[in-house]
């Protein structure tokens, strides 16, 4: 897998991990699991920059102010603005010193499942294994915030109103893959109409990519201790992505960390998947159990998944500088079939062809109507767990009531997963009636 000239090749997609949370996740940004939650600590050893080579690099001569690398790093802000996105650097691809962290994190196997980790190993901190030639990383950011400024409290409304439907804002709208790597195909086409021919690369959480660690060192933002990147203008409500080139650019200078002591992202997460800052446990982070795990959510974890049915943004959600969140960049991102309104029981009725139908194009559409139904099982079972009844509006009708008639319609469901976890939610809202 090399590179191409004018147009980038894609890669086939691996899963998206959901992203910070993580979005990641690649979270990713955002509230999906991310591929890059390393717990290697806050920042690694990076490269000095300032819009310009280290003076011990030995391409110094070759990107002189007046060069072309340096022309173009200057225009490249001005075309990332037009492109929609809120933020552009360039990262070294040399990423050794985070090859301990990726280990060690795999070695504890906090990876759960997601075998795939594993197998690319320290491929993924190495950018010039994965595309031969590359010599830099543009990195960017685009943000997906929804456009009410009161965003953080609804979502916070949403997760107490037990017989509501959490889907994590990062999913709301159109897949971001595909939004992320259109875009970066079109700035890829903006410096070949400037430079000419040259190898590139693009990539949106879709493959053994350092995406966080790079964006650092591109001077987007800093590691949270939830592993999310930050930045002071957007807090982490964005997406990343990577364009590999050939081209040896400017450098962009890394971004201090301004966490301090505050824990507030540790102490809101609703498994202890944080284990320690800048680390965690992907095995009981809920954007994993509600998109990475194929199988059953393990029982001890169920509880705590309360009505969130697809990724979790709540240490996001707790973080101060997500108060300054910019508002999406484009439409795309915008909620689609009332996901951020939906109850349960209307989602867990969803037949397959509606799934397929109302989701084309989202990213929740990846993990399929069976563990559709399995997240909302999960979410059905914990209605009780809030205490939550109906008010005068909704009429007599308990919510637990309603939740176990929704429940009983997928009791003998074709697929035994959702027939464990349906089992298990009614039992569940027996011990809370």
């Amino acid at each position: 897998m090399g590179f191409m000239n004018d147009r980038p090749t894609m890669t086939i997609d691996q899963p998206t991990n959901g992203g910070a949370g993580r979005p990641g996740a690649g979270r990713p940004g955002a509230g999906h699991l991310g591929t890059d939650h390393l717990g290697a600590g806050p920042q690694g050893a990076g490269r000095p920059a300032a819009g310009a080579p280290a003076a011990d690099d030995p391409a110094s001569d070759s990107l002189a102010a007046d060069s072309p690398a340096a022309e173009l790093a200057a225009r490249l802000p001005e075309w990332a603005a037009e492109l929609g996105f809120g933020a552009i650097g360039v990262a070294d691809i040399d990423l050794s010193d985070a090859e301990p962290g990726l280990l060690a994190w795999l070695h504890a196997g906090h990876h759960g499942e997601m075998d795939y980790m594993a197998r690319h190993g320290l491929r993924r901190a190495r950018p010039a294994e994965l595309v031969p030639g590359t010599v830099s990383a543009i990195m960017v950011a685009i943000d997906y915030a929804p456009a009410d400024p009161q965003w953080v409290e609804q979502a916070w409304a949403t997760l107490a109103a037990p017989e509501r439907a959490y889907v994590s804002r990062y999913a709301l709208g159109r897949d971001y893959h595909k939004v992320v790597r259109a875009r970066l195909a079109r700035l890829a086409d903006r410096i070949g109409a400037h430079l000419g021919p040259f190898g590139h690369r693009v990539f949106c959480d879709s493959a053994p990519v350092l995406e966080v660690e790079l964006a650092r060192r591109a001077g987007l933002g800093w590691r949270g201790k939830h592993t999310l990147l930050l930045d002071r203008r957007r807090g982490s409500t964005f997406f990343l992505g990577t364009l590999y080139t050939d081209l040896r650019l400017p450098l962009s200078t890394p971004a201090d960390d301004h966490c301090g002591r505050c824990t507030r992202c540790i102490d809101a997460c609703p498994t202890a998947a944080i284990i320690a800052p800048y680390r965690l446990d992907a095995r009981r982070c809920i954007s994993y159990l509600t998109i990475e795990l194929k199988g059953a959510i393990p029982e001890a974890l169920r509880p705590a998944i309360g009505n969130r049915i697809y990724g979790c943004d709540d240490c996001q959600l707790a973080c101060p500088w997500n108060k300054f969140a910019q508002v999406q960049a484009t439409p795309d991102f915008a909620a689609r079939e009332r996901l951020d309104a939906a109850s349960l029981a209307e989602l867990f009725a969803w037949t397959p062809q509606q799934f397929d139908e109302r989701l084309a194009g989202s990213p929740i559409r990846r993990i399929g109507h069976e563990r559709w139904l399995r997240n909302i099982a999960v979410a059905l079972g914990n209605v009780g767990g809030s205490g939550a009844h109906a008010d005068a509006e909704t009429g007599a009708e308990s919510a637990i009531t309603r939740a176990r008639a929704a429940l009983l319609t997928r009791r003998d469901d074709p697929s035994p997963l959702v027939r464990e976890h349906v089992e298990w939610a009614l039992q569940r809202l027996l011990a809370s009636s």
